[in-house]
């Protein structure tokens, strides 16, 4: 271990092993700045669904503004990634929030000036799943090289769990907010909490060099330890083109059965859950419970803290040994789940269940997303996470689509049809030897 380790609070965390990644001073900031821009998350979150919904009182409305911000994010997906393996993705994520921070900015002032109207919310929503789709992918090829290997699932778990931490927090803070001092003053916490994570990236110094992994069984490289060996020139005829980089991602994610399989089943649960999560619940709150912001904060916190304990047993345990089993029995139960929130009575009962599906969600996120990292080509990280993440996200706009559609009609069919089809994606991944190949 590395003397700087060894000193103060990042010594304490590296002798704890679910936090020892933060003894790294870059994973720390990193860690940080994203920890504050998910906090100012939560606000968004609330902020933006009682504000449609108050403008308009559609679910509808809703759904076509999430989709706005669904479709550039999907589109431009595997464009981030291939992005990330030739661009630092320090730069790449630090430029993402300084653009979020701006657009969130002009959305706080068209509220706090009573301006503001859908079409607006609905064009912030495309320049956000735009700059989205670079971030997702740069913020996954960042974090595998600012700790050694033996970290990365302790790492997965710390981002994610602080995550969830702040998901549990948050959206109980954001509601009440909301309800005392208005939607404006959410969307201008949001805005700050975005320069704060800008301001912690321009502070990592590891990381910068794409395409080559930064961190040892010591911890990152010192800055004169990186390879500042420039990287090829864009026109340079060895380095391969924007399309051919594209396709050799595909290649080889697509190509790999355990991957294919993996992208198929993420893709069928976030079409299941999207919509009803995003959707659903604010109409259930509102409309079924005659709930307030405070009610739907609480919901949404339910679902966090649920997470929260997922992803601490998945970043303090080790791996099980029947490993693809494990993960595809915990699906299959996150879709029962799923399903019982449409027989939900009240809030309290939704948020029991939903306490329940975060809780496996959280853990096979941490451990799924850490078991790729590991086995991936660092030359091909970025485009291998973004071809993991393309399934969900293009979901995303169909699942809020039909979301929007189903919920004024049918709330309770929405929420048991989508469980059906997480249940249905376990099965399938079953049938294709996921538990014998995920070891």
């Amino acid at each position: 271990m590395s003397t700087r380790e060894t000193a103060g609070p990042a010594g304490w965390a590296a002798r704890v092993p679910l936090l020892a990644p933060l003894a790294g001073r870059d994973f720390r900031l990193v860690w940080f700045g994203e920890s504050v821009s998910l906090f100012g998350d939560q606000f968004h979150v609330i902020a933006l669904s009682w504000l449609v919904l108050g403008m308009t009182g559609s679910g509808l409305a809703l759904g076509t503004i999430l989709i706005a911000a669904a479709i550039p994010r999907g589109l431009f997906l595997l464009l981030g990634g291939v992005l990330s393996d030739r661009v630092s993705p320090r730069d790449l994520a630090l430029a993402s929030n300084l653009l979020r921070a701006v657009v969130t900015t002009i959305v706080a002032g068209l509220v706090l000036g009573a301006q503001v109207q859908v079409w607006h919310l609905a064009l912030a929503g495309v320049l956000f799943g735009t700059v989205d789709a670079v971030f997702l992918p740069a913020i996954n090829t960042l974090v595998p090289r600012l700790v050694p290997p033996e970290r990365l699932a302790a790492a997965n778990a710390v981002m994610q769990g602080t995550g969830q931490l702040v998901g549990t927090v948050g959206p109980a803070l954001a509601g009440f907010a909301v309800a005392l001092i208005g939607v404006g003053a959410a969307f201008v916490i949001d805005a700050a909490s975005f320069a704060v994570a800008a301001v912690a990236l321009w502070l990592v110094r590891s990381g910068a060099t794409p395409g080559r992994p930064v961190a040892t069984e010591e911890g990152p490289l010192e800055p004169e330890a990186v390879d500042l060996t420039p990287p090829t020139l864009p026109d340079d005829p060895a380095r391969p083109s924007m399309t051919a980089s594209l396709v050799a991602g595909a290649r080889e994610v697509l190509g790999d059965p355990v991957m294919r399989s993996i992208v198929i089943v993420s893709t069928a649960a976030n079409l299941a859950f999207t919509g009803p999560t995003v959707v659903g619940l604010p109409w259930l709150v509102l409309v079924r419970f005659g709930g307030d912001a405070l009610a739907l904060g609480l919901l949404f916190a339910a679902y966090g803290a649920g997470s929260l304990a997922g992803v601490l047993v998945a970043g303090s345990l080790p791996r099980p040994r029947r490993f693809g089993s494990v993960v595809l029995t915990v699906v299959l139960l996150m879709g029962l789940g799923l399903a019982a929130v449409g027989f939900a009575p009240s809030v309290m009962a939704a948020g029991l269940i939903m306490l329940a599906i975060g809780s496996m969600n959280g853990y096979v996120n941490v451990v799924v997303i850490a078991w790729v990292q590991g086995r991936s080509d660092p030359e091909m990280l970025g485009r291998t996470m973004s071809f993991l993440m393309l399934g969900s996200v293009v979901a995303a706009p169909l699942s809020l689509a039909l979301a929007a559609v189903v919920v004024d009609a049918h709330a309770t069919a929405m929420f048991v049809l989508a469980g059906l089809l997480v249940v249905a994606a376990g099965l399938v991944g079953i049938a294709s030897g996921l538990p014998r190949r995920m070891v």
